[in-house]
């Protein structure tokens, strides 16, 4: 209800066009037609007000702020970023766990000090990058466009988000994946292309699910390796989430899918995942974000227990 009420209050009309001005600037925006740049000023402007009204609440563990999706409608933000599309057909359960007899874990870990994980791009990659760089020393940078290419040929789903467990599948079935070099991103899905997918760079055999609803287990897992997981990213909070520790609101159905590469405790001791997202270095903490850990619920804040997987090497 606070923040419904705060949200009522609107920001001077000269002040939101002077600062979508900038805005455009910044992010090198334009519009074809004055009409389509008065609509997107209407939906900047909607967002700036919450943006602006959120953070002048105060007592929250996170802020917002403007990043370069300011234009979009959350709908529209949520059709282009939401990367997670599970096919109900399909089955992804996996008996083996084979961190579930670990009994001591570290109380913080960040892979991204260890080396073991790659800038800010794809979370399908991510988590093959990071076991290769545990298991083998080297941290490669893998290509997310065969991914997007090759693991649903036929759906032509890859820009329309996919199945963390398929991309798993797709490189023990081809026998592995090229580097990023080889296979460049190039921001759309295309033709599967064979001869450059007979690169293989790296490999795996096979991948695990953690059990579901455990933040324990993931935290397990975790501890030891990256992990693909999904959540809600549904909402304006998350789309403008700039610094701090995320509490929601979000719901726990799926809807995009993140790369755990870390937990620890903020300075004020909430405990937090630290997820590294795929929508560039201006989204969040230079692309990461933390969420909170440890909740009542048992699927975790914004469902982050409920469907959690690992390669394995």
């Amino acid at each position: 209800m606070a923040l419904a009420s705060v949200m009522c209050r609107p920001l001077d009309e000269a002040v939101l066009a002077e600062k979508f001005t900038q805005w455009m600037a910044q992010h090198g925006r334009t519009y074809a037609m004055k009409e389509e740049e008065d609509s997107r000023f209407e939906i900047f402007k909607n967002n700036m007000e919450y943006i602006e009204n959120f953070n002048k609440m105060g007592n929250q563990t996170y802020k917002l702020g403007l990043n370069e999706f300011a234009d979009l409608a959350n709908e529209e933000f949520l059709a282009s970023y939401a990367g997670y599309k599970m096919f109900p057909s399909v089955s992804s359960k996996t008996k083996r766990f084979k961190y579930e007899n670990l009994t001591k874990v570290p109380a913080s870990i960040d892979w991204r000090q260890k080396g073991a994980v790659t800038p800010i791009k794809s979370q399908g990659a991510c988590a093959v990058e990071g076991l290769m760089k545990i298991k083998t020393g080297q941290l490669l940078s893998l290509s997310e466009q065969q991914l997007v290419d090759c693991v649903y040929p036929d759906e032509n789903q890859g820009c329309l988000g996919g199945w963390m467990d398929d991309a798993f599948k797709y490189i023990v079935k081809n026998k592995g994946l090229a580097m990023e070099t080889k296979y460049p991103y190039r921001k759309k899905e295309g033709t599967c292309k064979t001869r450059k997918a007979a690169m293989r760079d790296v490999e795996i055999k096979g991948y695990e699910d953690v059990p579901h609803n455990s933040e324990k287990a993931l935290l397990k897992a975790v501890s030891q390796q990256p992990v693909s997981v999904t959540i809600d990213s549904t909402g304006v909070a998350f789309q403008f989430y700039s610094e701090g520790v995320f509490t929601g609101p979000c719901h726990t159905k799926f809807s995009h899918a993140v790369t755990i590469v870390g937990y620890g405790k903020s300075k004020d001791g909430t405990k937090f995942w630290l997820a590294k997202n795929s929508w560039g270095k201006k989204w969040g903490e230079n692309g990461y974000m933390r969420i909170k850990r440890d909740v009542h619920s048992k699927k975790g804040l914004c469902g982050i227990a409920q469907k959690a997987s690992y390669p394995v090497a």
